[in-house]
């Protein structure tokens, strides 16, 4: 009797097994056609070369060879230190967000890479939607084949949303310190890096406690990845401070 139990009991667990992930794949498969039908709206309203053009034609756009050296680095760090080897998307970031939207019950991780950020910058809107997503996926992949990494980090500085009314590297340089991208500090480029994570909350202009605290955890991606040492971010703190 107890193996015959047993038996069902396994039974049971292997069809539930195979019924979750048959929904699973039907999600997935409902999911994916959504978003490749939003990617395909998208860029038949306007082509994501047409919108490069665009972007590239506004005033005072910053070239790639503009912006500080360690402004790109502590964005890299912070937000997509796989960036330079991945193919537009990051599945280790996509599964470790997941898990943590699963865990904590909300869709506040994304696991999004710059080149999927800035496909989102070119084409979508900035809710929070599994089929645009999605869309970013298809549009990563057409970034990534038709840009190099540099023109697609250049681009991504000149469309995020940097908090206060200013989009992009140049406007969010002048309006919070008055300079131009070239002429930020470490410690600047540092602050600037962290607040497209959440604009609302780590603009300077709003919390300058929050955005000293964001360009701390920044600093410290940037020792975590081996970009800095832990002497050199306490190095750039105290030329901060005087």
């Amino acid at each position: 009797m107890k193996k015959k139990r047993k038996h069902i009991i396994r039974q049971t667990l292997y069809r539930l097994l195979v019924f979750v992930l048959c929904i699973m794949a039907a999600v997935s498969i409902f999911y994916g056609i959504k978003g490749y039908r939003m990617y395909q709206d998208a860029i038949s309203q306007m082509s994501i070369e047409e919108k490069v053009d665009m972007v590239r034609g506004e005033e005072n756009y910053t070239r790639y060879s503009e912006l500080p050296e360690f402004y790109i680095d502590a964005v890299i760090s912070v937000e997509d230190h796989r960036f330079e080897k991945h193919p537009g998307i990051d599945p280790i970031a996509i599964c470790r967000a997941a898990w943590t939207d699963i865990r904590e019950g909300s869709f506040a991780e994304g696991g999004s890479t710059i080149t999927q950020q800035l496909a989102k910058n070119l084409l979508f809107t900035q809710d929070k939607m599994i089929e645009r997503k999605v869309a970013e996926v298809f549009a990563a992949f057409d970034l990534e084949a038709n840009y190099s990494k540099e023109e697609i980090f250049e681009l991504y500085a000149n469309t995020v949303y940097f908090g206060s009314g200013y989009y992009g590297i140049y406007a969010a340089a002048a309006g919070y310190f008055m300079k131009m991208p070239s002429e930020l500090t470490d410690y600047e480029s540092a602050m600037l890096a962290g607040v497209p994570n959440a604009p609302s909350v780590y603009s300077p202009d709003i919390n300058m406690e929050a955005a000293s605290q964001r360009a701390a955890q920044v600093l410290h991606s940037m020792v975590r990845n081996k970009v800095l040492t832990q002497e050199e971010v306490e190095g750039i703190q105290r030329k901060m401070l005087k």
